[in-house]
């Protein structure tokens, strides 16, 4: 069992300097901590992403720790041209000395894609594409590709990342049917759902996992994201998260809401209160003891070995988010292994 880190890297604060010092110093304790990997999401347009550039966020990461791994979870593939995107990352796994952990998608809101005049149905044919791109780049010193959106001849490839072939994949799973592609590339998977939906998902990864003839300790992470806030009573604790998630969730509807549109899919839709998101198995937040056993759950019911901690949300202060990280780390992640 492995814990990593989830940031929306969402706005709580109006003065953005001091916002993205808060958060080096914030990941610098994720790093010391002992925490496996930090992911950062990518949005547009909206204050649920202040890391609209993962890749000038996380070089920035990378340098403010030395051992946690870091990735963005996704870079949104359609809106970068893959050329530019293949330099980003050899630097950044160059950088990071082999720290990199790639994340895939295509952009799950309409709105964001929109803005650089992408269809969500033009996405998905391009984030195709791209990904192709992409996989051939960070192998060959010279790219010739010829697909419907991008078509290249014999461009030279000047960087390498470190790890080779290239950087652990990631990928955004809602659905066991996307599990025998994440399998047969050994993709590590992380699911917006409750611990009883994830299950068919990990049950079906290990499944294919076997019947590819793959050693069961080199399965990949398979796991979800939780608000976490820990203090000395479950009262603080609940005083602490539910602004703070208020907050959070204003952001994570707010292109939503402006367009009168409806999240298409329930199971990325998060419940209005923090009180709610508790009682369905979406965040906790409590004693170190209420933190623990909730964990068992979702773990139990997930069949997870990976959890992603969402301590910096809303408007959190810095010190906050630390105390819940260090206990967490401290008193919580010993007792699973």
């Amino acid at each position: 069992m492995k814990f990593g880190v989830f940031d929306h890297v969402d706005r709580g604060a109006d003065d953005l300097a001091q916002f993205y010092a808060d958060r080096m110093a914030i990941v610098a304790e994720y790093d010391r901590a002992g925490f496996h990997c930090y992911h950062v999401a990518e949005h547009h347009g909206t204050p649920l992403g202040c890391a609209p550039s993962p890749s000038v966020y996380l070089s920035a990461v990378a340098q403010h720790t030395q051992r946690i791994l870091l990735g963005p979870l996704v870079y949104t593939l359609p809106l970068y041209h893959p050329l530019r995107l293949i330099d980003e990352i050899c630097m950044l796994d160059q950088m990071s000395r082999g720290r990199l952990q790639l994340g895939i998608g295509r952009g799950v809101s309409p709105f964001e894609l929109s803005y650089f005049g992408l269809s969500p149905e033009t996405a998905q044919e391009m984030y195709v594409e791209a990904f192709d791109v992409i996989r051939q780049g960070l192998v060959s010193r010279e790219l010739t590709y010829h697909g419907k959106y991008y078509r290249y001849d014999r461009v030279p490839i000047e960087l390498t990342p470190v790890q080779t072939p290239h950087p652990p994949l990631w990928y955004g799973i809602g659905r066991p049917d996307s599990v025998p592609w994440v399998a047969a590339n050994a993709v590590n998977v992380v699911g917006n759902l409750s611990g009883p939906m994830m299950r068919p998902v990990t049950d079906r990864y290990r499944a294919e996992w076997a019947a590819l003839g793959r050693p069961a300790e080199e399965l990949p992470l398979m796991g979800v994201s939780r608000h976490i806030v820990i203090a000395d009573s479950d009262g603080d604790a609940l005083a602490i998260a539910r602004p703070a998630y208020r907050k959070w969730r204003e952001s994570f509807m707010l292109l939503w809401k402006r367009n009168s549109a409806t999240i298409p899919n329930p199971n990325a839709l998060f419940p209005e209160t923090f009180d709610e998101a508790e009682a369905t198995g979406r965040a906790v937040a409590g004693t170190v003891g209420k933190v623990r056993d909730f964990l068992r759950r979702t773990i139990d019911e997930g069949g997870l070995n990976y959890l992603l901690c969402r301590f910096a949300f809303g408007d959190l202060p810095r010190d906050s988010v630390i105390a819940s990280a260090r206990r967490f780390a401290a008193e919580v992640m010993p007792e699973f292994g």
